[in-house]
């Protein structure tokens, strides 16, 4: 990042010796002298605007590859951080991520691009021309003092309120997105029950809320550009009229006891935008600094959440033996000691509420209890956790797809052996579809019914539970016929030698497993 802001700096130090080259030779053409060579001077003008070009190119490249690399990395620790954490983060849900990923560390763009070289160059050049002024003329340097620090100051008061609303505004655009990640992932339903209305007021209310946001700081932006462009604008005003006159011999006060030179008065017209230009634009970048403080304050937070990880590690070897709950303790709830061996069916039943969800969770490695341990094997959960997870089934009350083809969804790039198609019943689902298994299953399962979904989500749990498989109500909202397939496929996974656990409602289901296990009310 420093390179590029030094190569920024540099070419805004060129402009002072192109400005003085022009000067003498505007000078010398009106004095008719001929003193100087035109072309060697115009040709050392032209050299200089090369040379400053391309510094201006290299700060642009050097800086923007930087940025992205700032933003690149930001993005890798969040994605890797959230796909590591064991709870959800306290900053939103999907939605929220998602805008902080892909909207709001964009924020970081423009800061990083223009705010940081602006503020090295208002630091610089001001002082260098304003040295300059006062060589030449105190009275231009006076200007310069006076209208100057006007516009940093006002800057500062403008920026207090534009960091407010900045904040303000991310905080509506990661609602906004959790909002409509919800809503969509719900859309169906929604329209099932004739919501479409409410859905789209409620859209509606939250957009021009946003819309409120975004034109407050928008109103903050051009007032405060309209403020200093006016302050730049008489300084500029000022040093052109006082140099005219005293040129024209109206004025003989401004300089140190000496006439200002035709040349000298020449360089300072030229320079007295330059004095003003750094500070218009860390005036207009200020806006960048204020968004992108309220993203890294964001981000501050997100990093200062204490949340548990998701155990990995221990034996890759599958566990032998059965797996067994002590003593745990989990999101407040005491669940019951438990041990269930291989070829074991039980059913988990009980009131919503009551933990039945939690136990499947711990039992996955997903949740780490706050106290007790699982065991697998007689060993402990997370000595064994890839070893375990790498021969576990997992079927969710609620399907969740990868946007990939059914066969990806089910084997992960393997091939699906026939007897699970048999067993998950998939023959039907498969010949319904316009490309069989080669059909591209949305994140929600586009193009399947709920029975379908569940039997792919049961396919899935078949073909990676190997020692135990994990359900949760795998029978709820299904017909009796396409529940009676998934209780049967269920069932004969533990015939075959599988450790099976079952959260359900269904009492029917139950009263077909070895045990059941009750708990109680939700505390």
């Amino acid at each position: 990042m420093r390179n590029g802001q030094v190569a920024s700096l540099a070419q805004a130090l060129v402009w002072p010796v192109q400005a003085w080259l022009l000067a003498a030779l505007l000078a010398d053409l009106m004095a008719g002298t001929g003193a100087l060579p035109v072309w060697g001077v115009a040709g050392g003008f032209v050299a200089l605007g090369v040379l400053r070009a391309g510094l201006e190119r290299i700060a642009q490249a050097q800086l923007s590859a930087l940025a992205e690399a700032r933003i690149g990395a930001a993005r890798a620790e969040i994605v890797s951080a959230e796909a590591a954490a064991a709870a959800p983060s306290a900053l939103g849900g999907p939605g929220a991520l998602a805008a902080l990923m892909a909207e709001k560390l964009e924020a970081l763009r423009p800061y990083l691009m223009r705010y940081r070289p602006a503020r090295l160059r208002a630091t610089v050049v001001p002082l260098l021309i304003l040295a300059i002024a006062v060589s030449q003329s105190w009275a231009v340097a006076l200007i310069f003092v006076m209208a100057g620090p006007l516009i940093p100051v006002f800057m500062a008061l403008v920026g207090w309120a534009a960091k407010e609303a900045s904040a303000r505004q991310m905080v509506e655009i990661g609602d906004l997105s959790d909002l409509l990640v919800d809503r969509l992932s719900a859309l169906a339903d929604l329209r099932l029950i004739g919501a479409g209305g409410p859905v789209v007021s409620g859209f509606a209310a939250s957009s021009e809320g946003l819309r409120a946001r975004t034109m407050a700081v928008l109103r903050i932006a051009f007032l405060s550009s309209t403020v200093l462009e006016l302050f730049a604008a008489l300084g500029v005003a000022m040093v052109a009229v006082w140099t005219g006159f005293h040129l024209l011999g109206v004025i003989g006060w401004g300089t140190w006891g000496g006439v200002l030179s035709p040349a000298a008065g020449i360089w300072l017209l030229l320079l007295a935008p330059e004095f003003f230009q750094p500070l218009r634009d860390l005036a207009a970048a200020w806006h960048d600094k204020a968004a992108a403080e309220a993203v890294e304050a964001e981000l501050a937070d997100w990093r200062a959440e204490a949340r548990p990880a998701l155990m990995r590690g221990g034996d890759a070897g599958a566990p032998m033996g059965p797996v067994a709950l002590r003593g745990v303790v989990a999101r407040g709830i005491a669940l019951p000691d438990i041990e269930v061996a291989p070829g074991e069916s039980v059913a988990i039943t009980g009131p919503s509420g009551a933990g039945k969800t939690t136990l499947l969770r711990v039992l996955a490695g997903l949740e780490r209890p706050s106290a007790g341990e699982v065991r697998v094997g007689g060993r402990p959960l997370p000595e064994v956790i890839d070893g375990w997870r790498a021969g576990l089934g997992w079927m969710p009350q609620a399907p969740h797809f990868l946007d990939r083809s059914l066969r990806y969804n089910v084997g992960f790039g393997a091939e699906v052996p026939d007897d699970v198609v048999a067993r998950a019943q998939l023959a039907e689902v498969l010949a319904a579809l316009p490309r069989g298994a080669l059909t591209v299953l949305g994140e929600r399962g586009a193009g399947l019914s709920g029975g379908e979904a569940r039997r792919v989500t049961l396919a899935r749990a078949l073909m990676a539970g190997r020692g135990a498989l994990l359900a949760d109500e795998p029978t709820a909202d299904l017909d009796p016929a396409t529940a009676e397939a998934v209780a049967g496929a269920l069932l004969g996974f533990a015939q075959a030698g599988g450790s099976l656990i079952v959260a359900t409602h269904d009492a029917g289901l139950a009263a077909r497993l070895d045990r059941v296990v009750t708990l109680g009310a939700a505390t």
